[in-house]
């Protein structure tokens, strides 16, 4: 079973989690024989949190519980809580899991937590500008490798600014191979531009549909 890590901290962006969140969970876009894909929420406690839209979340393990190995996924939502040393840890257990090849997944500013901890310095990688960074990352160093697109995947880490939580979502699905080649591009344009052709090519793309 693959597991995808969802930190959790207050003032979490709910909404750029949404469109990963929500399929990875569900699986109703996913090719066949993909294996089981269990969702946890992390934190550095089992205190409840609350998200920028109110939402109360509750922990389901902690940082220590993440296992490391190259199959593992840690999803790092935008929050503006990010300044707090008490998410040291998880920037470290990020450090951990890139240098075993897992995937690392940072949106808004979770980037600049990534940036700051030196993670960005010699990655493509994007964020909320790169002045951004600079502004909040007193220790980034990565300006060269900076990318001024809405979503940046550089292997096994893949970055976003905060109006890249779509493209964020479709480089995530798409390195970890969960739909077909062509439902991840109907579904990513029928998102990207309500157009109905693209929702009908959508579900004409589906396993069930190809029978």
């Amino acid at each position: 079973m693959l597991t995808i890590y969802v930190y959790v901290l207050d003032t979490a962006a709910d909404w750029e989690l949404g469109h990963i969140t929500s399929e990875l969970n569900s699986g109703r876009f996913f090719k066949k024989d993909v294996q089981p894909i269990s969702l946890r929420t992390v934190s550095y406690s089992k205190e409840p949190i609350k998200t920028m839209g109110g939402l109360t979340v509750m922990p389901d393990c902690f940082i220590d519980d993440i296992v490391v190995n190259e199959k593992s996924v840690l999803l790092l939502p935008g929050a503006d809580t990010w300044n707090d040393a008490k998410h040291d840890a998880i920037i470290k257990k990020a450090e951990e899991l890139l240098l075993a090849g897992a995937t690392v997944c940072a949106i808004c500013g979770a980037t600049a937590a990534l940036a700051n901890a030196g993670l960005l310095d010699k990655r493509p990688h994007t964020s909320n500008g790169i002045g951004f960074l600079d502004m909040v990352s007193p220790c980034y160093k990565g300006q060269s490798f900076y990318i001024d697109k809405p979503s940046v995947a550089d292997n096994n880490l893949i970055t976003a600014g905060s109006t890249g939580a779509l493209l964020w979502a479709k480089q995530i699905i798409g390195h970890l191979n969960v739909f077909q080649p062509d439902t991840l591009e109907h579904w990513y344009e029928y998102f990207n531009t309500g157009e109905p052709k693209h929702f009908f090519a959508l579900m004409q793309s589906l396993p069930s549909n190809n029978e």
